[in-house]
């Protein structure tokens, strides 16, 4: 009895060892699986880290190359924007010779001779364009007066600004034609003879057939200029006139013609400052220097 009792606790001893074998078997072969698993993760880590150095040192480069290429549109771009402006400025430039070209090309090249004994104009130039001045301004209404019609704006300004502060102002004669004017020159020739060059021009050489040009009286004068240059209305003329564009063409002592305080000719106003500031005479200028104003006679 004792030895089967013996026999049965020496089995079970010998199963629970193997149990306890198997058992430590079991967990050898998991611990080598999940230490094979590790090393076969790290691995894979590495790779990866590898690849992903890699793969950013890659991007690192492609974002440089962009960066790169960026700064050479950029530069490239700038450099075509400068291109661009200069053509722009080239072409507002032209433009602003073209407009200033086809100005000077509608603009009548005779308004700014100099004629009295200089320049000639042909029996057969007129303005191209005249106005008729109103009644109001004029001291012989029955008699029309006309004037060029682009000077008509500046004498009808001047004449409502020297009325407005009272002044007594108005034109005695305005355009005239080649054959008015010979008319005239005949008539004077006879009453004074040869001292008539004195005063007045040939037909061809007068500032008043080019449509620009008037001369001025009061209505107390009644269109006796002989003592206009004693009234207001020169000094007022003598003050302002150049303000809207007129000039005295013929001052004492001018080597033309006698002292004609009632002769105003239309110039532009940018002349007759000029002319105003320098203290100087119409004829006192080169044709040449008369003409670069030519292009803003009527600005």
């Amino acid at each position: 009895m004792d030895n089967g009792k013996s026999q049965a606790m020496h089995i079970f001893s010998t199963l629970l060892a193997l149990s306890a074998l198997g058992g430590l078997g079991y967990l050898g072969y998991q611990n080598y699986q999940l230490t094979q698993k590790k090393i076969a993760l790290e691995a894979d880590l590495a790779t990866t880290k590898q690849e992903y150095a890699s793969t950013s040192q890659s991007l690192s480069n492609n974002i440089q190359t962009l960066q790169q290429l960026l700064l050479a549109t950029q530069e490239d771009v700038q450099a075509k924007q400068a291109i661009v402006a200069t053509m722009q400025a080239q072409v507002e430039a032209m433009s602003g010779t073209l407009g200033t070209l086809k100005k000077l090309a509608n603009t009548n090249r005779e308004l700014l001779k100099k004629y009295s004994r200089i320049y000639f104009l042909s029996e057969n130039y007129i303005p191209p364009y005249t106005t008729r001045i109103l009644d109001t301004y004029v001291n012989e209404p029955e008699k029309e007066k006309t004037i060029a019609t682009e000077v008509w704006p500046f004498l009808q300004k001047l004449l409502d600004d020297a009325n407005a502060t009272t002044t007594d102002l108005r034109v005695a004669s305005a355009y005239r034609s080649f054959e008015t004017q010979n008319k005239l020159k005949t008539a004077y020739t006879v009453s004074y003879g040869s001292g008539a060059n004195k005063f007045s021009a040939d037909q061809g050489y007068s500032e008043h057939q080019l449509g620009t040009t008037v001369d001025f009286t009061t209505v107390k004068l009644k269109g006796n200029s002989a003592t206009f240059e004693k009234t207001p209305a020169y000094a007022w003329l003598t003050e302002n006139a150049y303000k809207y564009g007129f000039i005295l063409s013929y001052p004492k002592k001018n080597a033309y013609y006698v002292f004609e305080p009632w002769h105003w000719r239309f110039v532009g106003k940018n002349l007759a400052l000029k002319l105003h500031n320098e203290n100087k005479n119409f004829y006192d200028l080169t044709q040449n220097e008369i003409d670069e104003y030519l292009v803003t006679i009527f600005d």
